[in-house]
């Protein structure tokens, strides 16, 4: 199995700046794509930010130019670098990975327990 772990959520003011981080763990043979996702109370969860193995990001139109995700696969992190934060993205984020074990195969959906991140002065 794969656990995921989320860090560096909290409160920041608008125009402020947060780096989140999650690590994965566990018997993980190879590391796909991994994702960030996030849900605002009340909301559907949504996809914010994808990064495959190879480093191809690609974003949500809300966050594009704002937002930048990263991963160092050689410890099996990835980060979202979140600037220029605005109430709207206050939210719980969630990290999602598709991953191979050795020794359950490929699961698509290994997800972490999320870190809340509030926006607000």
């Amino acid at each position: 199995q794969v656990q995921l772990v989320e860090s560096g959520g909290g409160l920041v003011q608008p125009g402020g700046s947060l780096r989140l981080s999650c690590a994965a763990s566990g018997s993980i043979f190879n590391i796909n794509a991994m994702a960030w996702y996030r849900q605002a109370p009340g909301k559907q969860r949504e996809l914010v930010a994808t990064i495959t193995s190879g480093g191809s990001a690609s974003y949500a139109d809300s966050v594009k130019g704002r937002f930048t995700i990263s991963r160092d696969n050689a410890k099996n992190t990835v980060f979202l670098q979140m600037n220029s934060l605005k109430p709207e993205d206050t939210a719980v984020y969630y990290c999602k990975a598709d991953a191979f074990t050795w020794t359950g195969g490929r699961r698509p959906d290994y997800w972490g327990q999320g870190t809340q991140v509030t926006v607000s002065s």
